[in-house]
């Protein structure tokens, strides 16, 4: 049988149409930056002031649907006939983990404390040393995890169960609306979906880049620029189209090296800093307060705008995750094979959350106790408009051997970056073909493609010196769409997998 060339396996449209968007995006916002912002802004103040409850809504009720699918008779469905698991546990949780939160969970553990420190809300709520702490843990909890878990189990069902040779956003849709995907509905859904993607990559690169660049700069003495930031942009894009040419046996090597250089800087944290009784005290008193007011914090709206906290932080998080969930869950979905769909949702929230609460409360309270305990006004710093990666900085100088400590961090951050994104080009790199079998990965030219379509939306919003305002404006505009297809795939997860159940029963 000839083979067919990988031209004709193409879907172009879908490959084409988002680079000429990105090339022209990018353009605008070089060339009219101010002008970029302006309009950033007034979409955002729009959709995350009037829309706010859209996104509150989905984020507890998709929560919700983890735990239905856990708990209920779909909980028993084997993601494929196998007799065991395709990785064992402790891979397979290193691999979610490091696919799925990439660099921004370090630029976040180490400052986020701080960027809630200055708002009247905190104070109203009881202070800096109980909230800082406990919002962090609730904006990068269960409600952030639930996006990826609710899509990784419906695309493992299409794609282990039930066969399916597509492997796209619209393909999931298909037991609600039918063959209406294979058409110009199917085109829109699958379009959405990239150009999401491509929106929450360029906020991951360009909030936690500079941090990387300001690290490196110090460590090795040379000059912190745009132009340095952007230099290593392309040193990640090579490495991770580098690790492209391995397929899956690379993310997984990849995955392990990242995990251990992740470890190794929490330990360097937890013990050399001299703060490990106030880090664990901290932590485990803010895990307290976040069961105690999980509900309470998920339905707060602050509908007189007292504050806006809600509009300015929650609301960006629940986007934030929705645009970040167009991708990985498909590669969650992909790893997950031989598990059912109970252990695939547990075991996503516990690999997940011990992940992330344990990076945000060992880096993020060590910050807090130079500041509550030591006086460095780190607060005091951004409030004077002083930037992050800085702030950042002068946490790290608190550290014994801080260039050590400075190389660890930029090693461990090229390490998260280099593995969320080999998986996210081995998973958008699907939607350039037709059609694609569950166990055939992508060609290596395509992924090197969408590698290099990956980094130039970044590029161009470092060059714009966009705030993180609107870098957080580009991800709640991008999410408002994905949010109704969400909703789309699991109605047609919980129809297909009905069915399946039925024809189960009636096979037995």
């Amino acid at each position: 049988m000839k083979k067919e060339k990988i031209k004709d396996q193409l879907d172009w449209i879908s490959m084409i149409v988002p680079l000429a968007v990105v090339l022209v995006v990018c353009v605008l916002f070089m060339v009219f930056p101010e002008q970029s912002k302006l309009v950033l802004g007034v979409v955002r103040g729009f959709l995350g002031d009037d829309f706010g409850l859209y996104y509150a809504l989905l984020g507890v009720g998709i929560v919700g649907c983890t735990l239905y699918m856990a708990f209920s008779k779909f909980g028993s469905i084997k993601l494929s006939d196998m007799e065991k698991p395709q990785y064992p546990s402790f891979q397979w949780g290193v691999m979610i983990f490091t696919s799925t939160m990439a660099a921004d969970i370090l630029f976040y553990s180490l400052c986020e404390w701080a960027l809630y420190a200055n708002e009247p809300q905190i104070e109203m709520m009881g202070g800096m040393q109980k909230w800082a702490s406990t919002y962090p843990l609730f904006h990068w909890g269960p409600i952030a995890w639930s996006f990826y878990i609710v899509l990784a189990v419906a695309f493992g069902f299409m794609i282990h169960v039930r066969g399916r040779d597509k492997q796209k956003f619209s393909e999931a849709c298909r037991p609600l609306l039918g063959s209406r995907v294979d058409g110009a509905l199917g085109r829109v859904i699958d379009l959405t979906a990239i150009f999401a993607l491509i929106a929450g990559t360029a906020t991951t690169f360009s909030l936690a880049t500079p941090l990387l660049s300001r690290a490196i700069s110090k460590v090795f003495g040379i000059q912190d620029s745009i132009g340095l930031t952007i230099v290593i942009l392309l040193l990640i894009a090579a490495v991770y189209t580098f690790t492209v040419w391995f397929g899956m046996k690379g993310i997984s090597r990849l995955a392990t090296i990242c995990s251990y250089c992740f470890f190794a800087l929490l330990a360097y944290v937890l013990f050399g800093g001299g703060e490990t009784r106030y880090i664990l005290e901290t932590g485990f008193s803010a895990i307290g307060n976040l069961v105690q007011n999980f509900i309470g914090l998920s339905t707060w709206m602050d509908p007189l705008r007292e504050t806006s906290f809600p509009q300015n932080w929650t609301i960006y998080y629940w986007a934030y995750w929705m645009v970040w969930c167009v991708a990985t869950p498909f590669f969650i979905g992909v790893i997950s094979k031989g598990r059912t769909i109970r252990n695939t949702v547990l075991g996503g929230y516990g690999w997940g959350l011990a992940g992330t609460f344990t990076s945000f409360i060992i880096l993020g309270n060590y910050g807090l106790a130079q500041q509550m305990k030591h006086g460095l006004d780190i607060t005091g710093f951004i409030a004077e408009g002083g930037s992050y990666s800085e702030a950042i900085m002068k946490i790290f100088d608190t550290l014994p051997l801080t260039s050590i400590g400075l190389i660890l961090l930029a090693v461990t951050m090229i390490a998260f970056y280099s593995t969320t994104f080999d998986a996210l080009t081995m998973v958008i790199s699907s939607y350039s073909y037709k059609r694609l079998k569950p166990d055939q990965e992508p060609d290596k030219r395509i992924r090197t493609f969408w590698a290099v379509v990956f980094i130039l939306f970044p590029i161009a919003l470092i060059f714009s010196e966009n705030s993180m305002n609107n870098l957080q404006s580009v991800s709640i505009i991008a999410a408002f769409p994905i949010g109704i297809i969400i909703l789309v795939i699991v109605a047609s997860f919980f129809k297909d997998a009905s069915k399946y159940l039925k024809e189960r029963k009636s096979q037995s």
